[in-house]
């Protein structure tokens, strides 16, 4: 008899880890089954989609409201179908305000949990971590210094590694990409990472659109090419960049080709800058969510950074522009810096070096593949 897996994930880089960790289980257990919630990621490594991500991606503490029908409704979709299939596992993905309280249902029905990529609740909520501690059967944690927060806590948890360490490996020199691009291969390249949900687009692209027009007004040499997240349409990318989008390159599903040969990038904060980090491009982070939502949301945050890459870093290694600091002239400013400052950005790539160096060993999801086998097996018993 099959395994059966369900698994849970509300983002695109969720979907991504989901995928890689399904294509693992297959080499554990050919035989395998999963189903859920995810994208078009996790469909192609051959997943059951019961609730796509387009149907619940959302940003924001005031913009969840709306999209409160749509969660509920996929919460019922996805309990109905455990109930009915009763999996050996479930899986559940960053997402925490959802996985949350569907783990806890899930809970209910007797079904182990893994929870892989750790909800963010070492920067705020910490309080969630008792009901971490009451559902969770094993935490998988990517980021180092989440092992001894939860082992502290009590969860049941294991260091596997960052996943990107095996996905991020750009094997196209730099003139066959340029080609491919429509790139000057001898010119500089700045790649712009806006973000992989439609809000983010919406709140970032024009003003990174007249960072752009700054830029170029001083330095036309310069070369912007934008990456394409799946989650996002290229007439989203062109509207959100308006005239500005003929002076720049569009490009899907290239984030690491991309970062690989630039010379600085401009990142929307989360998990493009540990992309940005493994490809060792200095980068600019930047992020905007509504007012509202921040202020709302601010109170709560405990952490001295909001970059990935400097929470992993334990110090500022890269400008953080959020919110009300995001401002075209101060992303046009950080970024020449990395451009026309040799020695900074030198710095800021060694510090990279480091923080890649801290993200663990490759094959972080074989690891994780091995540690849902056994939370699955444990129930057979």
């Amino acid at each position: 008899m099959s395994r059966s897996i369900f698994v849970s994930c509300g983002e695109a880089s969720g979907d991504l880890y989901a995928a890689e960790l399904l294509r693992e289980l297959r080499k554990l257990d050919p035989d395998v089954e999963c189903f859920g919630i995810g994208g078009d990621q996790l469909a192609q490594a051959g997943a059951e989609l019961l609730v796509t991500l387009d149907e619940i991606s959302v940003i924001g503490l005031v913009e969840v409201i709306e999209k409160l029908p749509a969660l509920h409704r996929a919460k019922r979709v996805l309990l109905e179908a455990a109930r009915q299939r009763r999996p050996d596992a479930a899986v559940l993905i960053d997402f925490s305000g959802f996985n949350l309280r569907l783990g806890r249902s899930l809970k209910a029905l007797g079904i182990p949990i893994v929870y892989y990529v750790s909800p963010q609740v070492w920067a705020w909520r910490r309080g969630r971590v008792k009901a971490i501690r009451k559902i969770v059967d094993k935490m998988l944690v990517i980021l180092p210094f989440e092992e001894e927060f939860y082992r502290r806590e009590g969860v049941p948890v294991r260091f596997v590694g960052h996943p990107l360490l095996d996905m991020l490996r750009s094997q196209e020199d730099r003139q066959s990409f340029c080609r491919r691009a429509g790139l000057d291969s001898k010119r500089p390249i700045v790649a712009v990472l806006p973000g992989s949900r439609r809000r983010e687009i919406g709140l970032h692209l024009p003003i990174l659109a007249r960072s752009i027009e700054k830029m170029l007004s001083g330095r036309p040499e310069l070369q912007f090419l934008v990456v394409q997240a799946p989650t996002i349409s290229r007439m989203q990318i062109e509207s959100g960049l308006g005239g500005v989008s003929e002076q720049v390159r569009i490009l899907a599903r290239s984030t690491d080709e991309g970062l690989a040969h630039a010379s600085a990038a401009i990142v929307a904060s989360g998990t493009a800058t540990v992309e940005a980090a493994i490809c060792g491009t200095p980068m600019v982070v930047v992020y905007r969510t509504s007012k509202l939502s921040y202020l709302l949301g601010k109170p709560f945050v405990r952490v001295p950074h909001y970059a990935m890459v400097n929470l992993i870093a334990e110090k500022r290694l890269v400008p953080e522009l959020m919110q009300d600091d995001m401002t075209d002239w101060a992303v046009a400013h950080e970024t020449l810096q990395l451009i026309e400052n040799a020695s900074a950005a030198e710095a800021m790539r060694r510090g990279l070096e480091e923080v890649k160096a801290r993200l663990g060993e490759s094959g972080a999801s074989r690891r994780a593949a091995e540690e849902v086998i056994a939370v699955a097996s444990g129930q057979r018993i």
